[in-house]
């Protein structure tokens, strides 16, 4: 059996996508539930979908962390396509599952919306007063701050560091928000923009939503990975630009040891490891 037929009779991968895709209904309709204004009132801040995307991530993390990841962000998972730790199959999977979770996350809410013009209030929009290129350059900058703390967290995490991740990136989400949401919408989530540009057919400047955030998030994970990382080295990036092997390189890094040594001990484990399993 192949690899790729592995991964789809996999129950774990499937249960990664379902994962994916309802983590991404919760936070889409989270977000836009606090968006949407009362009858009659006035539009909401950017205070309110600062709280709620903030702790709709910390709860998602807690949900769907072991499972998926709960990247919910096409973004997030290019990024980490981009720095070789997700794998293709995956990561296309994962986008598929974010967006349609997002599309219908968007629709059950504008369902129960007791006014259909407030719908409106989901769609991400480029304010009349700035142009499509500096609302680019403010969703590059909220999701770069966002998925270096992602990326920061998950180092901490594979060296059992104690700190409580999910609430740094629980707060990264509210900070992007209340930096951004009155100059882009603050959107950071191409999956959450276009799931209400689907449901209320608003496309106008939607590149934006997409190319803001996933260069801003490619930037962050390799900028992070190959410069700030306790494992980062000019051999671990010519690793990743070559498709070699990122681990042995990351495991030099750690350790100190060469890495020709790091290299035969890897290739030892591996084939001790076929022999057991023959």
């Amino acid at each position: 059996m192949s690899p790729f037929s592995a991964k789809l009779r996999s129950r774990q991968f499937w249960h990664a996508m379902l994962a994916e895709l309802l983590g991404t209904l919760v936070l889409v309709s989270t977000v836009l539930g606090a968006s949407v204004p009362g009858p009659g009132e006035a539009p909401v801040g950017p205070l309110y979908p600062a709280v709620a995307v903030g702790v709709a991530i910390v709860a998602l993390a807690h949900c769907f962390g072991e499972i998926s990841g709960a990247q919910v962000n096409p973004a997030v998972t290019l990024a980490f396509l981009a720095t070789r730790k997700l794998e293709v199959l995956r990561a296309v999977v994962y986008i598929i599952a974010q967006c349609l979770g997002a599309s219908l996350g968007a629709g059950v809410l504008y369902l129960a919306l007791p006014h259909k013009t407030t719908a409106e209030h989901f769609v991400n929009k480029v304010p009349i007063e700035l142009n499509a290129a500096q609302a680019l350059g403010i969703e590059v900058l909220c999701t770069f701050q966002l998925v270096f703390t992602v990326f920061s967290v998950e180092e901490q995490r594979r060296r059992e560091n104690p700190e409580p991740g999910n609430l740094a990136i629980g707060f990264a989400h509210s900070a992007g928000v209340l930096i951004g949401a009155r100059f882009s919408g603050a959107s950071m989530n191409p999956a959450r923009s276009l799931g209400p540009a689907i449901i209320v057919g608003f496309w106008e400047n939607h590149w934006v939503y997409w190319m803001g955030p996933v260069l801003g998030a490619i930037l962050a994970g390799v900028s992070h990975e190959f410069f700030f990382a306790r494992s980062a080295s000019r051999q671990k990036l010519v690793a990743c630009l070559t498709c070699k092997d990122i681990e042995i390189v990351e495991t030099t890094s750690m350790t100190g040891s060469s890495l020709s040594t790091v290299t035969q001990n890897a290739m030892r484990a591996k084939h001790a490891s076929k022999q057991e399993n023959n």
